[in-house]
Formats: structure tokens, C-alpha cells, sequence
């Protein structure tokens, strides 16, 4: 079984910055394709990026290209979404998710993930 814990959420202003954090535990997840979702109230949970197993192959929802990096720690096992440029559009309880099975190149819907975070909270202040 799989937990993961995200950190480095918060309040900032338009145009700040943060840098989210994923770490698991009960097992390591550097085999597993990695994954950060986000979900705004009244809205359904959205995609927002995937890293490989490897860290070498991402792919961004199109509203976060240029201002989002997901990342992997040196150890593969940590996951991180670095956020630029924030907007205050980009609020949203942000959740970290791994997907195990690998039955497509990119998960890119909450279905392809069998194991999620609790969520953290990231507010953008106008």
C-alpha cells in the first residue's frame, strides 16, 4: 500500500511562486509514473502534469505550459511541481497521484491513478 503526503501549499499573491512537494511512504514509488491533479470548489478534479518513472518524459495540461515543472527527486522517489507565474485562477486543492499499472503512456485522467494524496491547498491572491 501507498500513502502520499503533499507539502508546500499556501497563500500568494498573483505572479509568486511555490514549489509542491510529494513523498510517499509504505513503499517507494520511484517505478511508478507520477502524476499532480488540482481541483477548485464546484469544479471536477482537473489534470495538470505527469513525470515518467525515469523524470525524462512530462507532459503539462495546456493552461500551466511555461509556468508549472514537475520534477523527480535524485532518488526518483519524491515528486515536486514547481509553480511560477502564479494566477489567481491556479487556486485549487492540489493532489499528488501514482499510477501503478501503466496501461497508458500518459495518464492524463484521475482513473488511470490507483493511489492519491490527501491534497493541499493552494490560494493565488489577485
Amino acid at each position: 500500500q501507498v500513502q502520499l503526503v503533499e507539502s508546500g501549499g499556501g497563500l500568494v499573491q498573483a505572479g509568486g511562486s511555490l514549489r509542491l512537494s510529494c513523498a510517499p511512504s509504505g513503499r517507494t514509488v520511484s517505478d511508478y509514473v507520477m502524476g499532480w491533479f488540482r481541483q477548485a470548489p464546484g469544479k471536477e478534479r482537473e489534470f495538470v502534469a505527469t513525470i515518467s518513472s525515469s523524470g525524462s518524459t512530462t507532459y503539462y495540461a495546456e493552461f500551466v505550459k511555461g509556468r508549472f515543472t514537475i520534477s523527480r527527486g535524485d532518488a526518483k522517489n519524491t515528486v515536486y511541481l514547481q509553480m511560477n507565474s502564479l494566477k489567481p485562477e491556479d487556486t485549487a486543492v492540489y493532489y499528488c497521484a501514482a499510477d501503478s499499472r501503466r496501461r497508458v503512456v500518459r495518464p492524463t485522467t484521475p482513473g488511470e491513478y490507483d493511489y492519491w494524496g490527501q491534497g493541499t491547498q493552494v490560494t493565488v491572491s489577485s
